[in-house]
């Protein structure tokens, strides 16, 4: 690793703490508009090892907001386009890559290799499974909550899942946490009210609409914080 790289960084938390970093290992799961700046934003911070998991390749919907997406790389897998960001700035870095779809029945993946786990996908079942699942081996976990139909960027709030307000899958995750016997989780989520606009479908999965902005701070903010956490800063 080159450090000259990470200078700015290094001068503001200290050598000590930057070389914390260089050994955790994260486990991110969703790289669409949240999945990515927080990717990039732990990658500028000197973490080298990262697992992603992601089934999806990019499309032309995706370029208004999503941050590898350009015309070049519609049609290739986010991990393999992120994977090649990542090496690009940190040649050093480890990066194992997951094309999956995550659900509760379809994955080994053991938690407890990882310092940090990024929930940053929109699935109820599978974010019940990985929560839970953290919670239960004593790994730490945050989650992204609802960025779609949502323009106020100043609108994010770092809090307790329990605490959140005018987010419908919060709702619906609380009452499900409630049953497991969940009592706090830290998720990252808009307190804005969501838009009403008409939902477009394809793949039979449902698609909001959505800017840049709320995304892209959610998933800055989870790096901001998962970044704190781990330095106990």
């Amino acid at each position: 690793m080159n450090k000259e790289i990470f200078s700015r960084f290094i001068s503001l938390v200290g050598e000590e703490n930057f070389n914390k970093l260089k050994n955790k290992k994260i486990l991110v799961i969703g790289l669409g508009g949240v999945g990515g700046f927080l990717v990039d934003s732990l990658l500028r911070c000197g973490i080298s090892n990262f697992t992603l998991i992601d089934p999806d390749k990019y499309s032309l919907s995706n370029l208004n907001r999503q941050l590898l997406s350009n015309i070049n790389n519609v049609g290739k897998y986010k991990v393999d386009v992120f994977k090649e960001h990542i090496l690009s700035i940190n040649e050093s870095a480890s990066v194992e890559v997951k094309k999956l779809f995550y659900l509760p029945d379809n994955n080994d993946i053991d938690f407890t290799k990882y310092d940090y786990v990024i929930d940053a996908i929109d699935t109820l079942k599978a974010k019940i499974d990985i929560i839970y699942k953290c919670h239960q081996n004593n790994v730490k976990v945050i989650s992204a909550l609802g960025c779609g139909n949502r323009m106020d960027p100043t609108s994010i709030e770092v809090t307790d899942i329990f605490k959140t307000i005018n987010d419908p899958l919060a709702k619906r995750l609380r009452q499900e946490l409630r049953k497991l016997n969940v009592k706090k989780h830290k998720v990252v989520y808009s307190k804005e009210l969501s838009k009403k606009v008409v939902v477009d479908s394809s793949n039979n999965r449902h698609s909001p609409a959505s800017s840049i902005f709320v995304p892209s701070v959610c998933g800055i903010t989870i790096a901001s914080v998962v970044i704190k956490e781990m330095l106990e800063l």
